[in-house]
């Protein structure tokens, strides 16, 4: 997807293997290279403090981003390889300035989150469709960010100004006997927005695709890339939020309120996520525990090609134009996490914990799992088994067994984790494992986060079992 109006040129679906050429394509001058690079940092750096939580979070997905004359202005581009990149053009971010950077970027992350919540193909297929979402995006980046106007370029406004849209939408329904909404109605929700231009006889659709991801540029949007990296933007935000960042909480929660409303889809894929929290809710259908989706998102992984081979015709059309041979992708990798997950089981955990505990055995999809229990030893076990407990607590038992140091039954653990997941109360004496990083301490509640202060510092989490 493309930011700004007007015919451009579509943006490229690449392999990261062809990024050099990308970088080469009509190179800009060195200077103004850097300096669009310095505006796309600082941005970036703002969005993550306190303007975007979720644009921070998408954009450190976007593991390459590339200054490159092949698209005019900006493109995020979610390939049928399961990359995303952020390509912007150095001339035009420089010329835009560091306030109109942040919109851009803001324009286009927020495009992703459209895509994830609002993907039923009638809507992706209705141009009317495609305006909404410029006016409503536009209309959150103008309210979030501060801005009573557009970027300016050569002294233009830039992309699609919801209040000319709103005036041309007063202007039909009054020509036709039809009573118009005020403003705040008009851009309540993305569906509303979406209704109140269907209402109009002649919707002002500009006869050219306003960003690539529109019409037949929406191939460069592969859903199941959007998905997967616009699902864990919005779990880190989340996490974000439940860990008391109240710029996090604010954002997530005016976006569900915009997205909710007339998407069967929205509404699912927000219950799935567990961000009913924010407002106290629980979701009526299905129990849902963030913290679960969160780890399942941020585990380490190891991964192994993918075995099927794609011709991505987008990507092969763009290679030509940039004289570098086609090429066939894997579409992969595979992810396969191996995880261990310990639960603490000793006298001083609530016997409703151990029972919640147990109940959540084999729930998470996804990852191969070694259950343990443990009160001064380390006694595994697997899903429906009786966990046993009610001695001390050592955190180093856990340890010695998970690093390889002992055994238990004559056996030692033979898979190596990328994530160690510890659910306890906190009260025993502290350790320093061997890979810090690979730890998350699930606090219960009264519980001790000693793993957040101690150094180095450790994944910790607080967590209720939503009953007594």
């Amino acid at each position: 997807m493309t930011y700004g109006d007007g015919a451009r040129r579509r943006a490229p679906v690449v392999e990261l293997t062809d990024i050099r050429a990308l970088e080469r394509y009509r190179p800009a001058d060195a200077e103004v290279v850097a300096e669009a690079r310095r505006l796309k940092e600082a941005a970036l750096l703002d969005f993550g403090l306190t303007e975007s939580a979720v644009a921070s979070w998408l954009y450190a997905k976007c593991r390459h981003q590339i200054p490159t004359t092949a698209v005019d202005t900006a493109a995020v581009v979610a390939s049928g390889d399961g990359t995303c990149l952020l390509l912007y053009n150095p001339g035009f971010f420089v010329g835009l300035g560091l306030d109109g950077v942040k919109f851009v970027l803001f324009h286009e992350a927020r495009h992703l989150v459209h895509r994830h919540l609002l993907a039923e193909p009638e809507l992706r297929d209705d141009p009317v469709f495609d305006l909404a979402c410029e006016v409503s995006i536009n209309h959150v980046a103008l309210v979030r960010l501060g801005r009573t106007e557009l970027p300016l370029l050569d002294g233009r406004p830039t992309g699609v100004d919801p209040r000319r849209v709103y005036d041309a939408y007063i202007a039909d329904l009054t020509a036709h006997g039809l009573e118009p909404v005020p403003y705040e109605t008009f851009t309540e929700t993305d569906m509303r927005v979406y209704g109140e231009l269907k209402r109009m006889h002649h919707p002002p659709v500009p006869d050219r695709a306003l960003c690539v991801h529109t019409g037949d540029g929406s191939a460069l949007l592969d859903q199941a890339t959007v998905d997967e990296i616009t699902s864990s933007a919005l779990l880190n935000t989340l996490l974000a939020a439940r860990r008391g960042h109240a710029h996090a909480e604010r954002e997530l929660l005016d976006l569900m309120g915009r997205t909710e409303e007339g998407s069967a889809r929205a509404a699912r894929l927000w219950g799935n996520l567990g961000a009913g929290v924010l407002r106290g809710e629980t979701s009526r259908t299905r129990t849902v525990d963030w913290w679960q989706r969160w780890l399942v998102d941020v585990l380490g992984s190891k991964l192994r090609d993918g075995e099927r081979l794609v011709y991505p015709k987008k990507r092969g059309a763009l290679l030509a134009a940039l004289g570098q041979d086609p090429m066939l992708a894997r579409r992969g990798p595979v992810r396969e996490k191996v995880l261990v997950i310990a639960y603490d089981t000793s006298g001083s955990m609530p016997d409703h914990v151990v029972h919640w505990l147990t109940g959540l055995v084999g729930r998470i999809d996804g990852v191969e799992a070694h259950w343990l229990s443990f009160d001064g030893v380390v006694m595994p076990f697997r899903p429906g088994e009786r966990v046993y407990g009610g001695g001390g607590t050592s955190f180093q038992a856990v340890a010695d067994y998970v690093e390889g140091r002992t055994e238990v039954a004559g056996k030692r653990l033979e898979a190596v984790p990328d994530a160690v997941v510890v659910l306890t109360d906190g009260w025993a004496p502290p350790i320093t494992p061997e890979e810090p990083d690979k730890w998350i301490w699930l606090i219960t509640e009264g519980g001790n986060e000693w793993p957040e202060t101690h150094n180095p510092a450790m994944a910790c989490h607080r967590v209720t079992t939503g009953s007594r």
